[in-house]
């Protein structure tokens, strides 16, 4: 039997029944992101080795037990501290959640670093990559362990400004399209000439008996008041 296919797509349902689209991160922009860390937890004990050095004994046990808590722990409190984003993550605009969408946590994190030495069997991350690019939402062995899935941050879209107009109401109901048309049009002032935006205000406020003059500071007003405040 074939195996399913690999899909860019993973869907959640959040507990109020709405499906959540999520984009798992395939291997390469994971790669990246573990080489950034790499190099930063690299830099850290270079900086911090040093001054161990010149005290001798102690430095060298102080230094092994740093060495440890890097190694170990560098992964697991950015992940669980920072959103699930390492410094690598965050640069890649990476993230690990959990298999249902909430943050992940300490535990999960801690499996799913601590079988990181098992992905990178026998040599360069073999194991882990080859996991990855056999499962369907791109998991290494310390994911599916843990349950958790490394997707790309999804950044909040920013609505186009409003024209600055005091929020009017209709005594009437505007029907959905009606509504869309009226938002979309304040929304997109700024792209279109000032005749345009006359012509189409005209056009609008026609059934609301408004003059053509008066039609684009009209129509501004009625779309603050559908935002409500803001």
């Amino acid at each position: 039997m074939p195996s399913a296919p690999l899909d860019t797509c993973y869907q959640i349902e959040t507990p109020e029944g709405i499906d959540l689209p999520l984009r798992p991160a395939g291997l390469p922009p994971r790669m990246l992101a573990f080489a950034f860390d790499l190099g930063v937890r690299g830099l850290i004990m270079g900086i911090l080795l040093v001054p161990l050095a010149l005290l001798g004994n102690v430095g060298i046990g102080l230094g092994s037990l740093l060495l440890f808590l890097v190694s170990w722990w560098y992964m697991v409190l950015f992940e669980v501290l920072n959103q699930g984003r390492s410094p690598g993550k965050q640069v890649m605009g990476l993230r690990v959640i959990q298999d249902d969408g909430t943050p992940v946590g300490w535990s999960a994190s801690l499996t799913r670093n601590l079988l990181r030495f098992v992905d990178m069997l026998p040599f360069g991350y073999f194991i882990g990559a080859i996991s990855c690019l056999q499962h369907p939402h791109f998991k290494r062995l310390g994911d599916l362990a843990a349950g958790t899935l490394v997707i790309y941050q999804t950044l909040p879209l920013a609505r186009p400004a409003i024209p600055q107009a005091p929020a009017l109401r209709l005594p009437f109901t505007l029907e959905l399209s009606e509504q869309r048309a009226i938002l979309g049009f304040a929304e997109r002032q700024g792209e279109l000439s000032s005749e345009r935006v006359r012509e189409l205000a005209a056009i609008l406020a026609a059934p609301l008996q408004v003059s053509p003059a008066r039609a684009t500071e009209h129509l501004n007003g009625v779309a603050r008041g559908l935002l409500g405040p803001t």
